[in-house]
Protein backbone atom coordinates (compact mmCIF):
# COMPACT_ATOMS: atom_id res chain seq x y z
CA UNK A 1 0.00 0.00 0.00
CA UNK A 2 1.16 2.71 -1.31
CA UNK A 3 1.60 6.35 0.73
CA UNK A 4 2.71 9.72 0.54
CA UNK A 5 5.85 11.06 3.23
CA UNK A 6 3.52 13.64 4.45
CA UNK A 7 0.66 12.12 7.23
CA UNK A 8 -2.80 13.65 6.56
CA UNK A 9 -4.60 16.18 9.40
CA UNK A 10 -7.23 14.53 10.99
CA UNK A 11 -8.56 17.54 11.31
CA UNK A 12 -8.55 18.59 7.92
CA UNK A 13 -10.00 15.52 6.70
CA UNK A 14 -12.62 15.44 9.38
CA UNK A 15 -13.19 18.93 7.44
CA UNK A 16 -13.55 17.94 4.13
CA UNK A 17 -15.59 14.37 5.02
CA UNK A 18 -18.13 17.19 7.12
CA UNK A 19 -18.43 19.65 3.80
CA UNK A 20 -18.98 17.06 1.34
CA UNK A 21 -21.78 14.73 3.76
CA UNK A 22 -23.50 18.20 3.93
CA UNK A 23 -23.10 19.48 0.00
CA UNK A 24 -25.59 16.03 -0.39
CA UNK A 25 -28.45 16.09 2.19
CA UNK A 26 -28.79 20.38 1.22
CA UNK A 27 -29.54 19.45 -2.14
CA UNK A 28 -31.74 16.88 -2.02
CA UNK A 29 -34.13 19.28 0.50
CA UNK A 30 -33.32 22.05 -1.43
CA UNK A 31 -34.64 20.77 -4.53
CA UNK A 32 -37.51 19.27 -3.16
CA UNK A 33 -39.20 22.66 -2.30
CA UNK A 34 -38.20 23.74 -5.54
CA UNK A 35 -39.98 21.07 -7.48
CA UNK A 36 -43.34 23.26 -7.91
CA UNK A 37 -41.29 25.88 -9.69
CA UNK A 38 -39.47 23.17 -11.76
CA UNK A 39 -42.70 21.40 -12.78
CA UNK A 40 -44.11 25.30 -13.74
CA UNK A 41 -41.41 26.22 -16.01
CA UNK A 42 -41.08 22.78 -18.00
CA UNK A 43 -44.80 21.82 -17.62
CA UNK A 44 -44.19 18.04 -16.96
CA UNK A 45 -46.92 15.60 -15.07
CA UNK A 46 -45.85 14.45 -11.43
CA UNK A 47 -44.26 11.10 -12.54
CA UNK A 48 -41.48 12.68 -14.86
CA UNK A 49 -40.71 15.05 -11.98
CA UNK A 50 -40.91 12.25 -9.56
CA UNK A 51 -37.76 10.72 -11.91
CA UNK A 52 -35.63 14.10 -10.29
CA UNK A 53 -35.66 12.36 -6.71
CA UNK A 54 -35.55 8.72 -8.21
CA UNK A 55 -32.90 9.27 -10.40
CA UNK A 56 -30.68 10.81 -8.47
CA UNK A 57 -31.80 7.94 -5.67
CA UNK A 58 -31.05 5.09 -7.79
CA UNK A 59 -27.87 6.08 -9.88
CA UNK A 60 -26.41 6.32 -5.78
CA UNK A 61 -27.69 3.00 -4.78
CA UNK A 62 -26.51 0.71 -7.69
CA UNK A 63 -23.00 2.97 -7.68
CA UNK A 64 -22.04 3.31 -3.87
CA UNK A 65 -20.69 -0.79 -3.31
CA UNK A 66 -18.84 -0.87 -6.81
CA UNK A 67 -17.50 2.60 -6.13
CA UNK A 68 -16.52 1.58 -2.20
CA UNK A 69 -14.62 -1.48 -3.75
CA UNK A 70 -12.96 0.43 -6.65
CA UNK A 71 -12.01 3.27 -3.29
CA UNK A 72 -10.10 0.13 -1.94
CA UNK A 73 -8.27 -1.17 -5.35
CA UNK A 74 -7.02 2.36 -6.26
CA UNK A 75 -7.28 4.33 -3.86
CA UNK A 76 -9.81 6.30 -1.52
CA UNK A 77 -8.41 9.52 -1.92
CA UNK A 78 -8.71 9.45 -5.86
CA UNK A 79 -12.17 8.26 -5.38
CA UNK A 80 -13.27 10.71 -3.03
CA UNK A 81 -11.50 13.83 -4.89
CA UNK A 82 -13.66 12.52 -8.61
CA UNK A 83 -16.93 12.29 -6.55
CA UNK A 84 -16.66 15.77 -5.27
CA UNK A 85 -15.59 16.92 -8.87
CA UNK A 86 -18.26 14.65 -10.43
CA UNK A 87 -21.16 16.01 -7.97
CA UNK A 88 -19.70 19.87 -8.67
CA UNK A 89 -19.82 19.71 -12.22
CA UNK A 90 -23.29 17.78 -12.69
CA UNK A 91 -24.93 20.39 -9.94
CA UNK A 92 -23.44 23.35 -11.76
CA UNK A 93 -24.13 22.65 -14.90
CA UNK A 94 -27.98 21.50 -14.04
CA UNK A 95 -28.53 25.68 -13.50
CA UNK A 96 -28.17 25.81 -16.95
CA UNK A 97 -29.80 23.17 -19.02
CA UNK A 98 -32.53 24.03 -21.29
CA UNK A 99 -34.72 20.38 -20.76
CA UNK A 100 -36.09 18.10 -18.22
CA UNK A 101 -34.21 15.18 -19.63
CA UNK A 102 -30.92 16.45 -19.48
CA UNK A 103 -31.68 17.86 -15.33
CA UNK A 104 -32.50 13.64 -14.99
CA UNK A 105 -29.61 12.67 -16.56
CA UNK A 106 -26.93 15.30 -14.65
CA UNK A 107 -29.22 14.16 -11.50
CA UNK A 108 -27.82 10.12 -12.52
CA UNK A 109 -24.21 11.96 -12.85
CA UNK A 110 -25.45 14.00 -9.36
CA UNK A 111 -26.03 10.63 -7.81
CA UNK A 112 -23.25 9.02 -9.06
CA UNK A 113 -20.99 11.60 -7.70
CA UNK A 114 -22.15 11.37 -4.29
CA UNK A 115 -21.88 7.62 -4.05
CA UNK A 116 -17.85 8.36 -4.80
CA UNK A 117 -17.98 10.70 -1.50
CA UNK A 118 -20.25 8.81 0.66
CA UNK A 119 -18.54 5.60 0.68
CA UNK A 120 -15.09 7.42 0.90
CA UNK A 121 -15.61 9.87 3.08
CA UNK A 122 -16.14 7.50 6.11
CA UNK A 123 -13.61 5.50 5.05
CA UNK A 124 -11.21 7.71 5.16
CA UNK A 125 -12.30 9.10 8.74
CA UNK A 126 -11.60 5.85 9.62
CA UNK A 127 -8.49 5.15 8.30
CA UNK A 128 -7.09 8.73 9.70
CA UNK A 129 -8.51 8.60 13.52
CA UNK A 130 -7.58 5.76 15.71
CA UNK A 131 -10.05 3.81 17.49
CA UNK A 132 -10.13 5.90 20.55
CA UNK A 133 -11.30 8.85 17.97
CA UNK A 134 -13.11 7.59 15.43
CA UNK A 135 -16.94 7.62 16.79
CA UNK A 136 -15.99 11.73 17.76
CA UNK A 137 -15.27 11.91 14.52
CA UNK A 138 -18.02 9.93 12.80
CA UNK A 139 -20.24 11.54 14.79
CA UNK A 140 -19.52 15.68 13.52
CA UNK A 141 -19.87 13.80 10.16
CA UNK A 142 -23.39 12.45 10.68
CA UNK A 143 -24.13 15.68 12.15
CA UNK A 144 -23.13 17.18 8.89
CA UNK A 145 -25.84 15.29 7.30
CA UNK A 146 -29.05 16.63 9.41
CA UNK A 147 -27.52 20.15 9.14
CA UNK A 148 -27.93 19.98 5.51
CA UNK A 149 -31.66 18.35 5.24
CA UNK A 150 -32.55 21.50 7.82
CA UNK A 151 -30.87 24.16 6.08
CA UNK A 152 -31.64 23.05 2.43
CA UNK A 153 -35.68 23.65 3.16
CA UNK A 154 -35.27 27.16 4.10
CA UNK A 155 -31.94 28.02 1.81
CA UNK A 156 -34.14 26.47 -0.93
CA UNK A 157 -37.17 28.50 -0.44
CA UNK A 158 -35.06 31.67 -0.13
CA UNK A 159 -33.11 30.94 -3.35
CA UNK A 160 -35.80 29.95 -5.41
CA UNK A 161 -38.21 33.16 -4.38
CA UNK A 162 -35.74 35.72 -4.67
CA UNK A 163 -33.47 34.33 -7.63
CA UNK A 164 -35.54 30.97 -9.36
CA UNK A 165 -34.72 27.65 -8.78
CA UNK A 166 -31.45 27.38 -10.61
CA UNK A 167 -29.86 29.36 -7.74
CA UNK A 168 -29.76 26.13 -5.51
CA UNK A 169 -27.65 24.58 -8.14
CA UNK A 170 -25.59 27.64 -8.78
CA UNK A 171 -24.89 28.25 -4.93
CA UNK A 172 -23.27 24.94 -5.23
CA UNK A 173 -20.70 25.85 -7.00
CA UNK A 174 -18.21 27.58 -4.76
CA UNK A 175 -19.31 24.63 -1.69
CA UNK A 176 -17.95 22.27 -4.10
CA UNK A 177 -14.61 24.72 -5.46
CA UNK A 178 -13.85 24.89 -1.53
CA UNK A 179 -14.10 21.27 -0.95
CA UNK A 180 -12.39 20.28 -3.56
CA UNK A 181 -8.90 22.31 -3.08
CA UNK A 182 -9.57 21.45 0.54
CA UNK A 183 -9.29 17.75 -0.42
CA UNK A 184 -6.63 17.84 -2.98
CA UNK A 185 -4.54 20.41 -0.68
CA UNK A 186 -5.12 18.46 2.84
CA UNK A 187 -5.69 15.10 2.29
CA UNK A 188 -1.91 13.80 1.22
CA UNK A 189 -1.95 10.32 1.79
CA UNK A 190 -3.56 7.54 -0.71
CA UNK A 191 -5.62 4.66 0.72
CA UNK A 192 -5.71 1.27 -1.28
CA UNK A 193 -5.51 -1.84 1.56
CA UNK A 194 -6.86 -3.85 -1.19
CA UNK A 195 -4.85 -2.91 -4.34
CA UNK A 196 -3.88 -5.56 -6.22
CA UNK A 197 -7.12 -7.52 -6.51
CA UNK A 198 -9.50 -7.79 -9.49
CA UNK A 199 -12.75 -5.58 -9.83
CA UNK A 200 -15.81 -7.69 -9.88
CA UNK A 201 -17.53 -6.66 -13.30
CA UNK A 202 -19.95 -9.47 -12.87
CA UNK A 203 -20.80 -8.84 -9.59
CA UNK A 204 -21.20 -5.27 -10.22
CA UNK A 205 -23.82 -6.06 -13.14
CA UNK A 206 -26.01 -8.24 -10.75
CA UNK A 207 -25.97 -5.57 -7.78
CA UNK A 208 -26.58 -2.72 -9.99
CA UNK A 209 -29.35 -4.81 -11.83
CA UNK A 210 -31.17 -6.10 -8.39
CA UNK A 211 -30.90 -2.68 -6.43
CA UNK A 212 -32.73 -0.71 -9.81
CA UNK A 213 -35.32 -3.81 -9.71
CA UNK A 214 -36.09 -3.53 -6.25
CA UNK A 215 -36.18 0.17 -5.59
CA UNK A 216 -38.02 1.07 -8.24
CA UNK A 217 -40.33 -1.82 -7.84
CA UNK A 218 -40.91 -0.86 -4.10
CA UNK A 219 -41.88 2.86 -5.34
CA UNK A 220 -44.55 1.60 -7.82
CA UNK A 221 -46.42 -0.90 -5.78
CA UNK A 222 -48.83 -1.92 -5.86
CA UNK A 223 -48.89 -2.39 -9.45
CA UNK A 224 -48.45 -5.93 -10.98
CA UNK A 225 -45.22 -3.99 -12.74
CA UNK A 226 -43.81 -3.57 -9.47
CA UNK A 227 -44.54 -7.45 -8.05
CA UNK A 228 -43.08 -8.27 -11.14
CA UNK A 229 -40.14 -5.74 -10.18
CA UNK A 230 -39.46 -7.19 -6.90
CA UNK A 231 -39.23 -10.54 -8.25
CA UNK A 232 -36.76 -9.87 -10.63
CA UNK A 233 -34.70 -7.99 -8.26
CA UNK A 234 -34.96 -10.79 -5.44
CA UNK A 235 -33.55 -13.34 -8.72
CA UNK A 236 -31.11 -10.86 -9.35
CA UNK A 237 -30.13 -10.22 -5.76
CA UNK A 238 -29.72 -14.63 -5.17
CA UNK A 239 -27.74 -14.43 -8.23
CA UNK A 240 -25.38 -11.75 -7.24
CA UNK A 241 -24.88 -13.35 -3.47
CA UNK A 242 -24.05 -17.01 -5.23
CA UNK A 243 -21.91 -15.32 -7.41
CA UNK A 244 -19.94 -13.31 -4.62
CA UNK A 245 -19.70 -16.49 -2.85
CA UNK A 246 -17.62 -17.94 -5.56
CA UNK A 247 -15.59 -15.42 -7.06
CA UNK A 248 -11.67 -14.55 -5.61
CA UNK A 249 -12.09 -11.02 -5.53
CA UNK A 250 -15.91 -10.07 -4.90
CA UNK A 251 -17.07 -6.41 -5.22
CA UNK A 252 -18.67 -6.98 -1.79
CA UNK A 253 -17.78 -9.68 0.78
CA UNK A 254 -21.07 -11.52 1.39
CA UNK A 255 -18.72 -13.51 4.11
CA UNK A 256 -19.06 -10.73 6.25
CA UNK A 257 -22.55 -10.78 6.77
CA UNK A 258 -21.71 -14.60 7.48
CA UNK A 259 -18.81 -14.71 9.72
CA UNK A 260 -19.09 -11.15 11.12
CA UNK A 261 -21.88 -11.19 13.47
CA UNK A 262 -21.63 -6.98 14.53
CA UNK A 263 -21.44 -6.40 10.90
CA UNK A 264 -24.55 -7.82 10.41
CA UNK A 265 -26.66 -6.96 13.08
CA UNK A 266 -25.91 -3.25 12.87
CA UNK A 267 -26.50 -3.22 9.34
CA UNK A 268 -29.59 -4.73 9.99
CA UNK A 269 -30.84 -2.45 12.78
CA UNK A 270 -29.17 0.84 10.48
CA UNK A 271 -32.15 -0.55 7.76
CA UNK A 272 -34.92 -1.03 10.20
CA UNK A 273 -33.96 2.59 11.57
CA UNK A 274 -33.86 4.17 8.37
CA UNK A 275 -37.38 2.63 7.50
CA UNK A 276 -38.85 3.65 10.20
CA UNK A 277 -38.43 7.28 10.66
CA UNK A 278 -37.70 8.50 6.94
CA UNK A 279 -41.04 9.10 6.25
CA UNK A 280 -41.73 11.55 9.25
CA UNK A 281 -41.25 14.11 7.56
CA UNK A 282 -43.12 13.74 4.95
CA UNK A 283 -46.20 12.19 7.13
CA UNK A 284 -45.81 15.30 9.36
CA UNK A 285 -45.40 18.13 7.04
CA UNK A 286 -48.77 16.72 5.33
CA UNK A 287 -50.12 16.24 9.30
CA UNK A 288 -49.49 20.00 9.76
CA UNK A 289 -50.57 21.24 6.96
CA UNK A 290 -53.65 19.84 6.06
CA UNK A 291 -55.26 18.48 9.53
CA UNK A 292 -53.81 21.36 11.61
CA UNK A 293 -53.90 24.08 9.05
CA UNK A 294 -50.50 25.39 9.50
CA UNK A 295 -48.26 27.46 6.61
CA UNK A 296 -45.41 25.74 4.88
CA UNK A 297 -43.30 28.12 7.12
CA UNK A 298 -45.11 27.48 10.24
CA UNK A 299 -44.91 23.59 9.43
CA UNK A 300 -41.36 24.06 8.75
CA UNK A 301 -40.49 25.43 11.67
CA UNK A 302 -42.07 22.64 13.66
CA UNK A 303 -40.63 20.22 11.84
CA UNK A 304 -36.79 21.66 11.93
CA UNK A 305 -36.83 20.48 15.71
CA UNK A 306 -36.47 16.97 14.21
CA UNK A 307 -32.78 17.23 12.37
CA UNK A 308 -32.03 20.47 14.18
CA UNK A 309 -32.01 17.61 17.51
CA UNK A 310 -30.11 15.18 15.36
CA UNK A 311 -27.21 17.77 14.25
CA UNK A 312 -26.83 18.95 18.04
CA UNK A 313 -26.49 15.75 19.33
CA UNK A 314 -24.64 13.23 17.07
CA UNK A 315 -21.25 14.72 17.99
CA UNK A 316 -21.40 13.93 21.35
CA UNK A 317 -22.78 10.04 20.73
CA UNK A 318 -20.33 9.65 18.52
CA UNK A 319 -17.60 10.67 21.22
CA UNK A 320 -19.50 8.64 23.72
CA UNK A 321 -19.10 5.92 21.85
CA UNK A 322 -15.73 5.68 21.95
CA UNK A 323 -16.05 5.04 25.48
CA UNK A 324 -18.84 2.98 26.17
CA UNK A 325 -20.10 0.14 24.35
CA UNK A 326 -21.57 1.28 20.61
CA UNK A 327 -24.63 -1.50 21.54
CA UNK A 328 -25.48 -0.16 24.38
CA UNK A 329 -25.54 3.65 23.34
CA UNK A 330 -27.37 2.43 19.92
CA UNK A 331 -30.24 0.56 21.84
CA UNK A 332 -31.23 3.31 23.97
CA UNK A 333 -31.01 5.37 20.97
CA UNK A 334 -33.60 2.72 19.11
CA UNK A 335 -35.81 2.37 22.22
CA UNK A 336 -36.30 6.50 22.52
CA UNK A 337 -36.82 6.43 18.64
CA UNK A 338 -39.55 3.65 19.06
CA UNK A 339 -41.15 5.64 22.14
CA UNK A 340 -41.03 9.09 19.80
CA UNK A 341 -43.36 7.65 16.71
CA UNK A 342 -45.46 5.91 19.43
CA UNK A 343 -46.48 8.98 20.99
CA UNK A 344 -46.90 10.30 16.95
CA UNK A 345 -49.24 7.22 16.34
CA UNK A 346 -51.68 8.98 19.20
CA UNK A 347 -52.29 12.02 17.07
CA UNK A 348 -55.50 13.61 16.39
CA UNK A 349 -57.25 16.84 14.82
CA UNK A 350 -56.92 18.50 18.49
CA UNK A 351 -53.11 17.39 19.14
CA UNK A 352 -51.42 20.55 20.71
CA UNK A 353 -48.27 21.22 18.74
CA UNK A 354 -46.29 21.12 22.26
CA UNK A 355 -47.14 17.64 21.83
CA UNK A 356 -45.62 17.58 18.57
CA UNK A 357 -42.75 19.25 19.41
CA UNK A 358 -41.91 16.96 22.18
CA UNK A 359 -42.07 14.04 20.03
CA UNK A 360 -40.20 14.81 17.40
CA UNK A 361 -37.48 16.08 19.72
CA UNK A 362 -37.69 12.71 21.39
CA UNK A 363 -37.06 10.71 18.03
CA UNK A 364 -34.58 13.35 16.98
CA UNK A 365 -32.51 12.60 20.61
CA UNK A 366 -33.41 8.53 19.79
CA UNK A 367 -31.99 8.89 15.89
CA UNK A 368 -28.79 10.93 17.08
CA UNK A 369 -28.23 8.30 19.82
CA UNK A 370 -28.46 5.44 17.22
CA UNK A 371 -26.43 6.39 14.60
CA UNK A 372 -23.58 7.74 14.70
CA UNK A 373 -22.63 4.73 17.41
CA UNK A 374 -24.01 2.19 14.50
CA UNK A 375 -21.60 3.59 12.26
CA UNK A 376 -18.77 3.42 14.67
CA UNK A 377 -19.64 -0.33 15.21
CA UNK A 378 -19.69 -1.13 11.38
CA UNK A 379 -16.39 0.48 10.72
CA UNK A 380 -14.92 -0.81 13.85
CA UNK A 381 -16.11 -4.47 13.48
CA UNK A 382 -13.93 -4.76 9.95
CA UNK A 383 -10.27 -5.01 8.36
CA UNK A 384 -9.31 -1.91 6.99
CA UNK A 385 -9.33 -3.62 3.68
CA UNK A 386 -12.57 -3.73 3.87
CA UNK A 387 -13.73 0.10 5.50
CA UNK A 388 -15.07 1.00 1.51
CA UNK A 389 -17.74 -1.40 1.30
CA UNK A 390 -18.62 -1.08 4.73
CA UNK A 391 -18.69 2.82 4.29
CA UNK A 392 -20.51 1.89 0.89
CA UNK A 393 -23.08 -0.92 2.83
CA UNK A 394 -24.13 1.45 5.64
CA UNK A 395 -25.36 3.88 2.81
CA UNK A 396 -27.33 1.37 0.81
CA UNK A 397 -29.04 0.54 3.58
CA UNK A 398 -29.83 3.87 4.56
CA UNK A 399 -31.07 4.52 1.18
CA UNK A 400 -33.33 1.33 0.50
CA UNK A 401 -34.38 1.65 4.18
CA UNK A 402 -35.61 5.44 2.75
CA UNK A 403 -37.54 3.67 0.07
CA UNK A 404 -39.26 1.00 2.53
CA UNK A 405 -40.38 3.65 4.53
CA UNK A 406 -41.97 6.22 1.78
CA UNK A 407 -43.35 2.63 0.18
CA UNK A 408 -45.15 2.05 3.82
CA UNK A 409 -46.59 5.40 3.75
CA UNK A 410 -47.75 5.00 0.25
CA UNK A 411 -49.30 2.03 0.80
CA UNK A 412 -51.15 3.21 3.72
CA UNK A 413 -52.49 5.91 1.52
CA UNK A 414 -53.51 4.08 -1.17
CA UNK A 415 -55.78 1.89 1.67
CA UNK A 416 -57.11 4.24 3.18
CA UNK A 417 -57.77 7.20 0.74
CA UNK A 418 -56.98 5.40 -2.78
CA UNK A 419 -56.83 8.00 -5.82
CA UNK A 420 -58.91 10.53 -3.98
CA UNK A 421 -57.14 14.12 -3.06
CA UNK A 422 -56.39 15.14 0.52
CA UNK A 423 -59.59 17.05 1.26
CA UNK A 424 -61.78 17.61 4.59
CA UNK A 425 -64.01 14.80 2.96
CA UNK A 426 -61.23 12.28 3.86
CA UNK A 427 -59.03 14.22 6.31
CA UNK A 428 -60.60 11.30 8.82
CA UNK A 429 -59.12 8.36 6.73
CA UNK A 430 -56.01 10.47 5.97
CA UNK A 431 -55.43 10.80 10.04
CA UNK A 432 -56.30 7.07 10.37
CA UNK A 433 -53.60 6.28 7.82
CA UNK A 434 -50.72 8.55 9.05
CA UNK A 435 -50.95 7.22 13.15
CA UNK A 436 -51.01 3.60 11.55
CA UNK A 437 -47.99 4.24 9.71
CA UNK A 438 -46.32 5.44 12.84
CA UNK A 439 -47.73 2.66 14.70
CA UNK A 440 -45.97 0.13 12.37
CA UNK A 441 -42.90 2.40 12.77
CA UNK A 442 -42.66 2.34 16.44
CA UNK A 443 -42.76 -1.84 16.13
CA UNK A 444 -40.52 -2.00 13.65
CA UNK A 445 -38.01 -0.02 16.06
CA UNK A 446 -38.89 -2.35 18.83
CA UNK A 447 -37.86 -5.00 16.93
CA UNK A 448 -34.57 -3.20 15.73
CA UNK A 449 -33.82 -3.40 19.26
CA UNK A 450 -32.84 -7.02 19.41
CA UNK A 451 -30.42 -6.80 16.31
CA UNK A 452 -28.62 -3.39 18.13
CA UNK A 453 -28.15 -5.24 21.51
CA UNK A 454 -27.65 -8.77 19.96
CA UNK A 455 -25.08 -7.50 17.66
CA UNK A 456 -21.88 -8.36 20.13
CA UNK A 457 -19.16 -6.32 21.95
CA UNK A 458 -16.99 -4.04 20.20
CA UNK A 459 -14.52 -2.82 22.93
CA UNK A 460 -13.28 -5.94 23.86
CA UNK A 461 -11.99 -7.00 21.02
CA UNK A 462 -8.80 -5.67 19.74
CA UNK A 463 -9.16 -2.62 16.44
Amino acid sequence: MARSPEKTSPKAALAVAALTTFMAPFMISAVNIALPAIQAEFAVDAVVLGWLANAYLLATGVALVPAGKIADIYGRRKIFITGILVFTVATTATAVMPSISWIILLRILQGMGAAMTMTTGIAIISAVFPPSERGKAIGITVSSVYIGLSVGPFAGGLLTGAFGWRAIFLINAPIGAAALLLAALKIREEWADAAGERFDVAGSLFYGVALVCLMYGLSILPARLGLGLLGGGALAMGLFIRHELRTAFPVFEVRLFRQNRTFTYSSLAALINYAATFAVAFLMSLYLQYIKGMSPEAAGTVLICQPGVMALFSPAAGRLSDRIEPAAIASAGMALTAAGLAALAFLSADTDIPYIIVSLVVLGLGFALFSSPNMNAIMGSVEKRHYGVASGTVATMRLVGQMLSMTLATLAFSFFIGSAQIAPPVYPRFLEAVTLCFAAFSVMCAGGIYFSLARGTLHSRSR
